[in-house]
């Protein structure tokens, strides 16, 4: 009945009899019905990419059975347009929330006269150069713990003014101070600039956030440290994962991996790597990045006056990311006891980190067939979800609802589906220029 080629369905078929599965006992590991494995292995039915990870692991296929349906660009994400392109920034603030940030260059400035957008012109009266006063970066210190803090439990778009302008006040110090604090105020307004891709990002624009990670590898640079250029792959190896691109993925994570850089960003790489192959359904190479990954994040900061790149919630950031990797390699009980286990180790407070990985554990379930906890860790995730804006879950959630409408009769997902279906929708259209 279909006009391709079954080579899923008759592989899928030939290994379930080589290894005396009934279709009964497959569908019992899998938690798709006998009526729809039986159409996959004819042909009359496609099978989803995470259909194919799911047999793959329950006929210990080695990936041979997952490589032959790969995630399709139609269910990976895609990024909103972004109109940064140079270093004159305009910044709106709105009293409706609908905030904006552009960077234009200078000729446009000009062209356009943005220096009277505001209505108020803010100069700064002529300074002596070459202050070497150290307060303001101790100061600015403690305020980037503080905004980290407070985004964990706000939408972004709340944050990101006083954010963006602190790294932008920081920068001008930098042109004004002496060469013993210049170095260390360009880097904290890197660190800024970094954590600033990282809201971008989570309000659902990935060209902004490439744009402010590029921003942040130039001040880091001209502060003294290159170590942020290994960094700013591995944000955008964050990218290409959530679009869907294992290869891609795991190319720039290696290269940031195998750089000069600090054990903590190398660490984060072979994380990244990680999630790379388990997109790709390659679970020894999952494996043993994560493997790398551990003896280099378990190393002490080499400045611990700097802020921490990456996650500062996760009490075993590689458990955590072990638990996200065995999801997509098609093993959803085990990612769902480990995310669990890691849940509660993770601070009340870290209500952002707490959706994502929630989210991800609730996924987990209904793969593995725990229909009605997963609906329970849903519904007490959702209105925090809407709280923080947390726009990178959305892919997660889709995934989630069709996982769940596979379930029409169930009292729990009749029960969760207007409400998760509002929170697809108003975190799909929630994400604001900046």
């Amino acid at each position: 009945m279909l006009q391709q080629p079954n080579d899923f369905g008759e592989e899928l078929r030939k290994r379930r009899l080589a290894a005396g599965m009934s279709l009964g006992e497959l569908s019992a590991r899998v938690n798709y019905s006998k009526a729809h494995l039986s159409k996959v292995e004819r042909g009359i039915k496609k099978a989803c990419w995470y259909l194919a990870r799911l047999c793959d692991a329950a006929l210990e296929a080695d990936g041979e059975l997952a490589v032959l349906v790969p995630q399709s660009s139609a269910e990976t994400s895609t990024s909103k347009s972004s109109e940064i392109t140079g270093d004159v920034w305009i910044l709106r603030l709105s009293a409706d929330g609908e905030s904006s940030f552009t960077a234009i260059d200078r000729r446009q400035a000009l062209a356009a006269g943005a220096a009277a957008v505001a209505g108020l012109r803010i100069g700064l009266r002529p300074s002596a150069h070459g202050l070497e006063d150290t307060s303001m970066i101790e100061g600015s210190r403690v305020l980037f713990d503080h905004f980290r803090q407070t985004a964990q439990s706000v939408e972004p778009g709340l944050v990101l003014p006083p954010v963006i302008a602190q790294s932008h006040i920081l920068g001008q110090l930098a042109a004004r101070a002496g060469t013993g604090a210049r170095p260390a105020l360009l880097r904290l307004s890197s660190r800024y600039a970094e954590y600033i891709g990282w809201l971008v990002q989570e309000t659902g624009n990935e060209d902004g956030a490439l744009w402010w990670t590029s921003r942040a590898v130039r001040l880091a640079a001209a502060g003294g440290d290159d170590d942020l250029a290994a960094y700013a792959r591995v944000r955008h190896a964050l990218i290409t994962l959530y679009r869907g691109h294992a290869r891609q993925t795991v190319q720039l994570a290696e290269h940031a991996r195998t750089s000069r850089a600090a054990p903590r960003i190398r660490g984060l790489a072979a994380q990244r790597k990680a999630q790379g192959h388990a997109l790709a359904g390659e679970y020894d190479a999952c494996m043993r990045a994560l493997d790398q990954a551990r003896p280099l994040l378990a190393e002490p900061s080499e400045d611990p006056r700097e802020p921490v790149i990456g996650s500062t919630n996760l009490a075993d950031p590689v458990e955590m990311i072990t638990g996200w990797c065995l999801y997509d390699l098609g093993r959803p009980q085990a990612a769902a006891e480990v995310i669990g286990t890691q849940l509660v180790r993770t601070p009340k407070r870290a209500v952002r980190t707490r959706v994502r990985y929630g989210i991800r554990q609730a996924l987990a379930l209904a793969a593995a067939g725990e229909i009605e906890q997963a609906c329970a860790v849903t519904a007490g995730l959702l209105p925090d979800a809407i709280r923080v804006g947390a726009s990178t879950v959305v892919g997660d959630l889709d995934r989630l609802d069709g996982t769940l409408r596979r379930h029409p009769t169930n009292s729990a997902v009749r029960q969760l589906a207007p409400d998760l279906a509002r929170t697809v929708r108003g975190l799909g259209e929630g994400g604001r220029p900046v």
